[in-house]
């Protein structure tokens, strides 16, 4: 039998978009505003990368450290954050089943924030063939297994992926006392200026395999080796006891799934509009799960915005609508992907192929809102876009679309 209750807000995901958007409620005098999180920890992915990078110049952090100034902030401010909580469906439309400690629950809000973030894609999502030995990890599944739990990874490690989360993954094995023998990419090698910094960070001696894909995982009881093929058709083994599959992020959408929030077709999260408000009156959704993935500044950024509509929500203001936002090729999604005439948040969006020196033009039905220079763009490297030309938006008119 389940207890149910009523809360103001309820916040699923305690990461850094879902503390953020918690603690700023909560010191707005929204009333009771309960985070649930169905990890044992709160903090979200920063917990478990040691690195540094989180907080800011003057006051720099390694996750485990950002995660945990974001749940004590969260508390302070008189939110209740409460972990191994799993929402598993809805109850109504601002209500959800939840399971805890506690046994079954049920959670009434008058105002949803889904922050439920990212997943790596796993071998499996990515149709790897090949044995089922032991050594193949996620950069997640890695990052627990060496900085939370301690544990041994093996000796040598291919690392497949050659984005910002492949090379946090190259330092956790070498952390723990592994060599990186190769970091894989199906992309061609890298030539604009971003990615040419990415690749000199392999100070190392690990090669980077450009136009290459695993194609098979070798060994058994533990692995040995993973088989890639280049683009010109010659394949080779790489001898390795440790595989990491990195980047290739889904949301985690499940729950906006079940809800039938409307998602977007290029990031698969949830369709959201300037404000953050989902296809659902008193549902917002912030941070990695409309876009996977970007940083935990950005993630913060949007849960701060998200609060501040659900603030307005609650004191009666009406849900703004929007009209769509689109991209076309090669540009793959753009978030926020609605827009209306108030909106402020800066759009976040991404490429399929390197863009070097082009102009981004950004039109309504025919007539031109805005223009600018794009220098630089690569694949999984997001570009921020100005909002400042939101106010030339007609409401009644067609959709955006922006394309370079």
């Amino acid at each position: 039998m389940s207890v149910e209750r009523d809360v103001d807000v309820l916040v699923v995901g305690a990461g850094p978009a879902g503390l953020a958007a918690a603690a700023r409620l909560a010191v707005a005098g929204a009333g009771r505003v309960e985070v649930l999180d169905r990890e044992r920890q709160g903090g979200g992915v920063p917990r478990h990368c040691a690195h540094g990078g989180y907080g800011t110049l003057l006051h720099p952090l390694t996750g485990p450290a950002y995660a945990r100034l974001l749940v004590t902030a969260a508390g302070r401010a008189g939110a209740v954050v409460r972990t191994g909580v799993t929402a598993l469906d809805w109850a109504g439309p601002l209500a959800l089943h939840t399971v805890g400690p506690q046994g079954p629950e049920i959670l009434r809000a008058r105002a949803v924030v889904l922050a439920t973030g990212a997943r790596e894609r796993p071998r499996a999502a990515r149709l790897v063939p090949g044995t089922r030995p032991a050594g193949v990890y996620t950069t997640g599944e890695l990052q627990q297994a060496v900085h939370l739990h301690g544990q041994h990874i093996g000796t040598r490690a291919v690392v497949v992926g050659a984005e910002d989360v492949s090379y946090a993954a190259a330092d956790t094995v070498r952390r723990a006392g592994a060599r990186v023998v190769a970091m894989v990419t199906d992309l061609p090698r890298p030539r604009t200026a971003p990615a040419r910094a990415l690749d000199s960070r392999l100070r190392h001696g690990v090669p980077l395999l450009a136009g290459t894909a695993v194609t098979e995982l070798l060994g058994h009881g533990r692995l040995s080796g993973v088989r890639v093929r280049h683009r010109d058709g010659r394949t080779a083994v790489l001898p390795c006891d440790t595989v990491v599959f990195s980047g290739d992020f889904v949301p985690d959408h499940e729950l906006a799934r079940r809800g039938g929030l409307t998602l977007a077709p290029g990031t698969k999260g949830p369709a959201v509009g300037g404000t953050l408000h989902t296809s659902r009156p008193g549902v917002f959704a912030a941070g990695s799960l409309l876009h996977a993935v970007e940083s935990a500044a950005t993630a913060t950024r949007e849960g701060v915005h998200a609060a501040e509509a659900v603030l307005r929500t609650l004191a009666g203001a009406e849900r703004p609508d929007g009209v769509p936002l689109l991209v076309d090729a090669p540009l793959r999604w753009i978030a926020p992907n609605r827009v209306t005439a108030d909106d402020r948040l800066p759009y976040v969006l991404r490429t399929t192929v390197p863009l070097s020196r082009r102009v981004v033009r950004i039109t309504q039905d025919g007539r031109l809102l805005h223009r600018a220079r794009l220098w630089t763009a690569v694949p999984h490297r997001t570009v921020t876009l100005t909002a400042r030309w939101t106010g030339r938006v007609d409401p009644d008119g067609g959709p955006v679309r922006i394309t370079v």
